[in-house]
């Protein structure tokens, strides 16, 4: 049996659909005009992920050792302590305070690779079930991305990214559930909804997209939605943790913060963030290794509403 959370992360089409429904609009700084409303996820009861868990990484296609290395930074930010601040080790903390949950530390564990396409370049649901049932690891999250030449059900068209789980053997326990994450390299078939703000969005709006903090955009945008992802899986990591809305189409820690980025967004608008002074690049976290990254806003227990790093 599988879990499908295809809660589509497409940024800029969402976040401009709060102009039709101010109902999603809820713990979002529309600048002055729209004052913030608490925004509530509840609780259903279900099993967070806390403790160490291992990071497993799929890659299919082709992916530069640059563009690994990027992925993989990210990933040991999430923990990485020693980052100035604002950093993704302290967005990440925001976790921490979901009732049930408590600190994950997450460590890049296997990484695999598919470079010859071994499924083709044009996968279905069962094909990314099935690349990440590759490795069985109770402790872990399996993450399955998807190079820029790669298409994937649903993809740019409603969604850039899935979590999930699946049930099955694993070290020898019948019916264990197995966490999973998707993502895809929007560079070429969809910068403008997966990779926004780096790209100019389709629809809407028309500002200049930010300078990507690693030069770019497509892993950069599967950064963005790699951390949505990664917080929804570990607040709502079999669909009954936290979450608004139906389950079959969640709000969860970041999707119910798309656009938000800094201090003063408002649709279209990703923020205030930090600009690098060499290259110009928009950033609001360091990370390990010298990294920057730009994370979303994450939705804080404590105060309701959606808390960014600047």
């Amino acid at each position: 049996m599988v879990f499908n959370n295809n809660f589509a992360i497409l940024s800029s089409l969402l976040f401009l659909s709060f102009y039709v429904n101010p109902a999603l609009c809820s713990g979002r700084k529309l600048s002055a005009l729209v004052e913030q409303q608490p925004l509530l996820l509840k609780y259903h009861n279900g099993a967070l992920l806390k403790g160490n868990i291992t990071v497993n990484l799929i890659w299919y296609g082709s992916f530069t050792p640059i563009q690994r290395s990027i992925i993989g930074d990210f990933i040991q930010s999430l923990n990485f302590r020693p980052a100035a601040l604002p950093s993704a080790s302290s967005w990440w903390k925001t976790t921490e305070k979901y009732k049930g949950g408590g600190a994950s530390n997450l460590v890049v564990g296997q990484q695999i690779l598919h470079e010859k396409y071994t499924l083709g370049k044009a996968l279905t649901n069962y094909h990314l079930v099935a690349l990440a049932g590759k490795v069985n690891d109770l402790r872990a999250i399996n993450v399955v991305l998807t190079a820029k030449d790669v298409v994937v059900d649903g993809f740019c068209r409603s969604r850039c990214g899935t979590h999930g789980s699946t049930r099955g053997p694993a070290k020898g326990k019948t019916g264990s559930r197995l966490a999973y994450v998707w993502v895809g390299n929007s560079e070429v078939q969809c910068p403008g909804q997966c990779a926004w703000p780096f790209h100019q969005p389709i629809y809407g709006p028309q500002t200049p997209p930010l300078v990507a903090p690693n030069g770019d955009v497509g892993i950069d945008g599967m950064i963005i939605n790699l951390a949505t992802l990664l917080a929804g899986t570990v607040t709502n990591p079999f669909n009954n943790g936290y979450f608004q809305g139906p389950a079959t189409a969640p709000l969860e820690a970041v999707s119910a913060c798309t656009g938000v980025f800094g201090s003063g967004s408002y649709p279209g608008y990703p923020g205030q963030v930090l600009v690098d002074k060499v290259t110009g690049a928009s950033y609001n976290a360091h990370g390990a290794n010298g990294r920057k990254f730009l994370l979303p806003a994450m939705w804080d227990p404590q105060t309701n509403a959606c808390k960014t790093l600047v």
